[in-house]
């Protein structure tokens, strides 16, 4: 409302009357944005923390808010956007696809040791389920030796 140059007592009257008829509940929005944004687009406490700071929200109710999502969700999350990114990167160069899934990461705002370990897993899980596709245990041949 001072965007818009209303009056700051009519703004604290106006704002009071709502809270009064609880048409504004900072703590309910937080909650219900750190749970839409985190599930959604797999945001981690960091971002969700910056979005929050950023719609005014104070930093208590944004603590409060961001503290319902545990470090294991939050890898959860991390790990699950890397699973879903990987299909696409199939042919890439392991190094440019190691950067690329960091930065994309990074940008959600998880941190390194959680951005490289959901990486390192969700790799050595590709891996794993390539190797079991190689051999073959219809016909019994290894498609892994082809092209060599």
């Amino acid at each position: 409302m001072a965007r818009r140059g209303v009056n700051e007592e009519v703004a604290n009257a106006v704002l009071d009357r709502f809270e009064e008829v609880q048409l504004v509940d900072d703590e309910l929005f937080a909650r219900q944005w750190v749970q839409s944004r985190h599930a959604g687009r797999g945001l981690a406490r960091r971002a969700l923390r910056q979005e929050l700071r950023e719609r005014g929200v104070e930093e208590e109710t944004v603590a409060a808010a961001v503290e319902a999502i545990d470090e294991q969700s939050e890898f959860e999350a991390a790990r699950e956007l890397v699973r879903r990114r990987l299909a696409g990167m199939r042919f890439d160069d392991p190094l440019r696809r190691r950067r690329r899934l960091a930065g994309m990461l990074a940008r959600r705002g998880y941190g390194t040791g959680v951005a490289m370990r959901a990486i390192r897993e969700a790799l050595d899980e590709q891996e794993n389920c390539g190797e079991a596709d190689e051999a073959d245990p219809v016909d019994g041949i290894d498609r892994g030796d082809w092209g060599e």
